[in-house]
């Protein structure tokens, strides 16, 4: 790298958020002229880095050099002063604002250069808007091409994209990348967050591989392979090893009719998806933010509706039934967002561990049963609280999680869904929760499986399909599931079992 060219310099970056380490001594340089991508799991680090170089976050310890010159006491206008602009995965516009609006925002120049100068750079990029447009009637697309226009009218000399194509179409992907080759040619440094590594080899001068807030692996991008980088996204030590599930053999009965059997079905964010859940197991959909897991889920719950194919509780057709109706016919569903969608917050725990079998005579509520569940499963699961009337919202996030879970057992579902059942709780709330998971599979449930956690989707499913960029691009069956394997299908790199094997 030429040093004259330099534009960024981060030395030893460290970032702690209360006793969670998110940055641990990343070292990483861009130059004009390059686009380095980044690459990492989710939780990574990579969020938390890009709003150190924004000056969101301020760093707790190491050094920022930016073109040359030591930063200490950094904010985002001092990054917009010096050149940096971050083109977000989710545009940030005025809805209601016209194109020309969006852009002039905050700008001392008057409206006519602006307008002069962004006329100018949309026929440099080879884009055409119409600036009298409404923000709400752009495509995904446009107003990507709209941050990265405000972008270069700040003259930006660090361009930060992250996934820009995640929502966009191969034609408009085309499109993004010849500007970011015009870009890179007039010495615009690129960083890159994406997790589709064919787009790597394609765009990137350079690579950089983030895991567990340290870099593991950077360099020019022609000295990789995809096989070297999701290598470097593995722990050390756990590139392919076998199943460590429990250490227990595969108990799912397959010899069974599935408890439930998703045939073909498309949605929002999804389409073609085809699997099955027999009894007694645990099957994972394994993949990234993004990649249309949580969709997928929402459809078979009844959230949102099918545009084609089949779900089958059992012998059940409930393909377009809604919450309500899966719910009394045995499926329940534990979200992602807890708090937002799993409790009622300022209501107690009991109220919350019944709600949804809540017995009444009349008018009344029936309290002598509320307080049998609630006994029940605050025993069964090991549930710490004061008292009954606690509110949930003082609990810790795994009992929290453990009053949703006890919620959802007092249905006696056929068949239960977990979206990321242990984000946002500790590590000894998270082992109690896999135990639990353990415990309702060998008491003969059946459950469904979202995770971001690698390690954990691997650690406890019986058996996976990948969901890559909504579709199902892979089947693991219990010998083939390792660290290594599961990496691959969530980066959309795996080249084993197809998805529509026989199983």
């Amino acid at each position: 790298m030429n040093e004259a060219n330099n534009l960024i310099n981060l030395e030893g970056i460290y970032k702690s958020f209360h006793k969670n380490n998110v940055l641990k001594g990343v070292s990483l340089k861009l130059a004009q002229h390059e686009v380095i991508s980044i690459i990492g799991g989710n939780g990574a680090g990579k969020s938390t880095l890009m709003k150190i170089l924004t000056g969101v976050y301020r760093p707790d310890s190491g050094k920022m050099e930016i073109c040359g010159e030591r930063i200490d006491n950094y904010n985002p206008a001092i990054a917009h002063e010096k050149g940096i602009y971050l083109v977000p995965q989710e545009p940030l516009l005025f809805p209601n604002m016209t194109v020309e609006q969006n852009i002039t925002f905050g700008f001392k120049k008057s409206k006519y250069e602006i307008r002069k100068e962004t006329k100018k750079l949309y026929a440099a990029l080879g884009w055409g808007i119409d600036l009298t447009r409404i923000a709400s009637s752009l495509t995904i697309a446009e107003q990507q091409q709209l941050e990265i226009i405000k972008g270069l009218l700040r003259n930006a000399k660090v361009l930060i994209l992250d996934e820009p194509t995640s929502a966009l179409t191969f034609s408009e992907t085309r499109s993004l990348f010849e500007v970011i080759r015009k870009l890179k040619d007039s010495a615009v440094g690129i960083f890159y967050i994406t997790h589709r590594l064919d787009e790597v080899f394609e765009i990137s001068t350079h690579a950089v591989i983030l895991r567990d807030g340290k870099v593991t692996l950077k360099g020019n991008i022609k000295d990789f392979t995809k096989d070297m980088l999701i290598d470097g996204l593995l722990p050390v030590g756990n590139k392919s090893t076998s199943r460590t599930a429990f250490e227990k053999k595969y108990t799912g009965h397959l010899d069974r009719p599935p408890v439930l059997t998703v045939q073909n079905i498309s949605g929002d964010g999804f389409k073609n998806i085809s699997f099955e859940v027999y009894q007694g197991e645990v099957v994972g959909l394994a993949g990234l933010v993004g990649a249309g897991r949580t969709e997928i889920a929402e459809a078979i719950y009844g959230i949102t509706k099918c545009q084609k194919g089949k779900i089958l509780l059992g012998e059940k057709d409930i393909t377009q039934l809604g919450i309500n109706e899966t719910v009394a016919n045995g499926l329940s569903y534990i979200p992602e967002d807890r708090f937002l969608h799993g409790i009622f917050p300022i209501s107690s725990v009991r109220n919350n561990m019944t709600a949804q079998v809540i017995r009444s005579k009349g008018v009344f509520i029936n309290h002598k049963y509320e307080k049998e569940v609630t006994d029940k499963y605050i025993d069964r699961l090991r549930i710490k609280m004061a008292d009954h009337h606690q509110e949930i919202k003082s609990l810790s996030g795994g009992n929290q999680q453990k009053a949703v879970i006890s919620r959802i057992l007092s249905t006696n579902p056929h068949l239960i869904i977990m979206d990321e059942p242990t984000r946002g709780i500790d590590a000894a709330a998270r082992s109690d929760i896999y135990s639990i998971i353990h415990n309702l599979k060998e008491a003969g449930f059946s459950i469904l499986l979202i995770s971001s956690d690698l390690e954990e989707i691997e650690r406890i499913s019986d058996r996976i399909y990948g969901i890559y960029r909504g579709t199902c691009n892979a089947y693991l069956g219990f010998e083939e599931i390792n660290a290594a394997n599961v990496m691959k299908v969530a980066f959309g790199t795996y080249e084993g079992s197809d998805s529509d094997a026989d199983i």
